[in-house]
């Protein structure tokens, strides 16, 4: 009997069987004209299905006037303040604001001075690991992606957790505090751990320091030598702010939703909204960003050049540069049209931390994009609203003059969502609503079984 390549053998079924299942898994585009489907849950005109309520975020970005949608700069807004107004709030006072905010969306108010340092203390206290947790989960588990690590680790605690299945608010409360808290460490433990078994790299690993902010521990964790600056710390803790929550209809947080109406334990509901997180289409955009002006730097000779800049942006719109996607990566989105408030606060501190490092000629493009990109996409595609940049376009630059990996991009998103994800968990369970579960239409034809020798 002639021997088989086993290797051969799988990629020959799965080859026949990946074919026979997407002839069978394609519907008829038009039916979902016909149907009425709501596909992506948005209307023709890009608004969003209403398929439930929230006080904790609302993203606003058109006003309605006789019937017409007018597009108005783009605001959002933590449990009715503004972001602006928050933003404002803490760097006034020259503090860190990440903690308040996370208090801020969980609990419903602004902690008094005491609340926020008790707060904080509570965040301090959970931060570390537990050390066969570091060992077995981490350390003896290098994964090849960080979003992978945490969820599984998000997963692990269950185990860890001597009432995992309780979902009273206090119960689930304090589940959520030590997630968020715990968060940033796995992170960059699981970043160290990669960096050393698939980069040959020295495995360093610095413990999380009391008394320091999220984002200052994020940093000195990170560094081997534990070093950054006061604005580098700041700046970071503004993208913490700004990436916490917004609104009930992300995908993300709707998967928080979805997940807790069925009535799991809190592990299970995180986990499943850092695999929805961990798509490209989510949580991974600025990492195409920095990719993209990667490649206009090497293809633009002079960065001062509007119009050899807008060339390029154009042949990346006909496909015929970078990745051939016809995507200008960072522009537009799915509610803002005029503005992105997040973009708008985020390239505010950028432009100071660009001074601080010598990048202002990498500014300088990034800004002659953002103005050039939307008049490049209104000539030649149809839109039905204005685009501008999202939060995306800047925050991969922030991170890249912060020297985080990319491995960390999406991961650090998941640190700041948390809070946004702990505030709608909690939402869900306070109002007690059915269990979501949305209609979808069967458009198969009937057919009669046949017996497997006839086949």
């Amino acid at each position: 009997m002639k021997e088989v390549n086993f290797k051969d053998f799988e990629g020959n079924i799965l080859e026949n069987l990946g074919n026979i299942a997407l002839k069978n898994s394609q519907i008829n585009p038009e039916l979902f004209t016909k149907y009425q489907v709501k596909r992506g849950l948005r209307d023709l005109d890009g608004k969003g299905v209403l398929v439930g309520l929230t006080e904790i975020g609302e993203v606003h970005a058109y006003i309605i006037d006789e019937s017409e949608i007018i597009p108005v700069p783009g605001r959002l807004i933590y449990r009715g303040i503004d972001i602006f107004d928050l933003v404002d709030g803490f760097i006034g006072d020259e503090r860190f604001g990440f903690e308040e905010t996370a208090y801020l969306l969980v609990f419903g108010e602004l902690p008094n001075r005491k609340q926020l340092d008790d707060f904080e203390e509570l965040l301090s206290i959970y931060r570390n690991l537990p050390e066969p947790f570091l060992n077995d989960m981490i350390l003896q588990l290098p994964g090849k992606n960080i979003m992978n690590v945490l969820a599984r680790s998000v997963l692990a605690y269950y185990s860890f957790d001597s009432n995992p299945d309780d979902t009273s608010v206090e119960n689930v409360l304090k589940q959520c505090i030590h997630l968020m808290a715990c968060m940033p460490t796995i992170a960059v433990y699981a970043y160290n751990t990669i960096s050393h078994y698939y980069g040959k790299r020295s495995l360093v690993i610095h413990n999380p320091k009391p008394g320091l902010s999220t984002a200052e521990n994020i940093l000195r964790m990170l560094r081997p030598n534990k070093k950054y600056t006061e604005l580098e710390a700041r700046l970071l803790d503004l993208a913490l702010v700004l990436h916490a929550e917004h609104g009930g209809g992300n995908n993300s947080t709707f998967v928080t939703h979805v997940v807790t109406s069925t009535g799991t334990d809190t592990y299970s509901a995180i986990a499943a909204a850092l695999g929805s997180l961990k798509g490209p289409r989510h949580g991974g955009a600025n990492i195409k960003v920095c990719e993209m002006f990667a490649d206009l730097k090497d293809n633009i000779k002079d960065w001062n050049d509007d119009e050899e800049i807008e060339s390029y942006l154009i042949k990346i719109l006909n496909k015929e540069a970078f990745d051939r996607s016809g995507l200008i990566y960072g522009l537009g989105h799915a509610v803002y049209s005029v503005s992105d408030p997040r973009s708008v606060l985020l390239k505010e501190q950028a432009e100071k931390l660009a001074k601080e490092k010598g990048l202002e000629s990498e500014f300088s493009l990034y800004e002659k994009v953002e103005n050039l990109a939307p008049q490049v996409i209104s000539k030649k595609r149809k839109i039905y609203k204005g685009v501008s940049v999202n939060v995306d376009f800047y925050s991969g630059f922030v991170y890249n003059m912060l020297e985080l990996p990319q491995e960390l991009y999406t991961p650090i998103f998941a640190v700041s969502r948390m809070a946004g994800w702990t505030a709608h968990r909690i939402e869900e369970i306070v109002n007690a609503g059915k269990i979501i579960r949305p209609a979808y239409k069967s458009v198969a034809k009937r057919r009669d079984y046949i017996a497997i020798g006839e086949r």
